[in-house]
């Protein structure tokens, strides 16, 4: 039998389960769930943001379900907690967790906040202000979530904050099992810290090393963020790239125990 015949009849023959190994991770299926959070009309202005942010990927990457228990780090505008809010429901809980060294950067983002943590919609998300070296959650977590501030967390403004001690932390904040999952932008390979207070950008090989020395074991990678356009040397913020940076998605998971 010639082997690309073998091969296809072999394919055939293989469970599902094992053919959906073989997907891309930003082609990881999609939930109801989720699908039903994003048509929440509460993210009406959300929505055009969608697209580019492949919200629905990163949701399904994440293994975010009902019942869970997120804690999400520097919230911004919120686009990421109002999906969350929806997909947890009333049985989960969202805790966005503000560092108060953010506080004269972001103080127009801050008050926003307050206004939608009073919202009778988003009753299951609660506001945390504490230091950015001393991060706790009320209760045992499901899912750390970070997007495009990890980077922060070592600038002089945040103290800088010990690293170590901080991926300490989000381990000791999560249940066994749980997720810590990590979206930055892509600073050229081999550069370290340099760049995370001039560019914005970190090298995905740093937080890697810094969260699995935590602890942690690396769970996977989604290229759903990736952009192979971008040259990684311009300034997050700059027009030319801005909304269009290559975005690095890490998973990394608490050993069970």
């Amino acid at each position: 039998m010639r082997p690309a015949i073998l091969a296809v009849l072999l394919a055939a023959s293989l469970p599902a389960v094992a053919l959906a190994q073989t997907a891309k991770p930003h082609e990881t299926a999609v939930s109801a769930v989720v699908q039903k959070a994003l048509a929440d009309p509460a993210r009406q202005t959300d929505r055009a943001d969608d697209a580019h942010r492949k919200v629905a990927q990163v949701m399904a990457f994440a293994e975010v379900k009902p019942g869970q228990k997120v804690l999400e780090l520097v919230p911004g505008s919120g686009y990421w907690t109002r999906v969350f809010s929806a997909i947890v429901g009333p049985q989960g809980h969202v805790y966005t967790v503000w560092p108060h060294e953010m506080g004269k950067y972001s103080a127009k983002s801050f008050a926003n906040w307050q206004g939608l943590v009073a919202t009778p919609h988003y009753a299951n998300v609660s506001l945390l202000q504490q230091p950015a070296a001393l991060l706790t959650a009320p209760e045992p977590i499901d899912l750390v979530f970070t997007a495009q501030n990890y980077h922060d967390y070592h600038d002089p403004f945040m103290g800088p904050v010990d690293m170590a001690g901080f991926d300490k932390r989000v381990y000791d904040a999560l249940k066994p099992g749980g997720l810590f999952v990590v979206i930055d932008h892509v600073a050229p390979a081999g550069s370290g810290l340099a760049d995370t207070d001039t560019l914005h950008r970190i090298d995905p090989a740093v937080v890697k090393q810094e969260v699995e020395a935590a602890g942690f074991v690396f769970d996977g990678e989604s290229d759903a963020l990736r952009n192979p356009a971008d040259p990684h040397d311009a300034k997050v913020f700059d027009k030319s790239i801005r909304g269009h940076t290559d975005q690095f998605v890490y998973r990394f998971r608490k050993p069970a125990k």
